[in-house]
């Protein structure tokens, strides 16, 4: 390596574990990552929320989950909570997609399911390349929060499923929706019933719902005896 990248090196803001890579931050990454806005604390938990949405898997470490309050009169986003583990982007990118959906009064619902990882890293002021995978987390969970919200307020008509194949066609419950609950710990009918409500709109649809959990429960936590 040459003197000049060996310098280059010392002076990015994260290097590799061997010190050939190195990653540079903006000063509003560095800002969100450092003190990242509205994360959600254990002295949040009497905060009031209408809406919820979990992205990953805690089994991998991969994972995210928001919490909203919306505004039923206004469908605005008046309170945006999330926690995450994850690198300086990820944590930087969702908690400058918090404040997107909450400044000025709130965005509206169907301004903020809108929302792209490429609107976020330009507030942001870009991302290393390397590292743009990792603010995709946050506007997924943000979407599964606002379906979430639309499941709790009987509005399934407007629920977006982002799936492959809806199983519950009454309430628009995809095959992602009995996944993400699987990851996130739900591991009979009755707890994905819990999350997702899949079968209590269409009870047609149980017996491939029970096929789609045994599957994923073999697939993220092995052959259950």
């Amino acid at each position: 390596m040459s003197r000049i990248k060996k310098k280059k090196m010392k002076n990015a803001d994260v290097e590799s574990f061997h010190g050939n890579e190195g990653w540079f931050y903006s000063e509003t990454v560095k800002s969100h990552f450092l003190r990242p806005r509205n994360f959600w604390k254990k002295t949040d938990a009497k905060i009031k929320w209408n809406g919820m949405g979990m992205i990953g898997s805690p089994a991998c470490g991969d994972v995210m989950r928001v919490w909203l309050y919306i505004d039923r009169k206004t469908e605005k986003i008046k309170k945006f909570k999330w926690q995450t583990f994850g690198c300086a982007s990820a944590i930087a990118s969702t908690s400058m997609l918090s404040v997107m959906a909450t400044e000025k009064g709130g965005m509206v619902l169907d301004e903020a399911i809108r929302i792209k990882p490429q609107d976020i890293m330009d507030r942001l002021g870009g991302l290393p390349e390397r590292k743009i995978h990792c603010s995709v987390l946050g506007d997924k969970a943000l979407r599964a929060a606002v379906n979430d919200y639309f499941r709790r307020t009987k509005q399934y008509d407007r629920i977006k499923p982002e799936g492959n194949k809806i199983i519950d066609r009454v309430l628009n419950i995809t095959d992602k929706d009995i996944e993400e609950a699987v990851k996130g710990g739900a591991k009979t009918l009755k707890k994905v019933q819990e999350i997702t409500k899949v079968g209590l709109g269409d009870k047609n649809c149980i017996t491939e719902a029970e096929q789609l959990i045994r599957f994923y429960m073999e697939k993220y936590y092995g052959k259950q005896s």
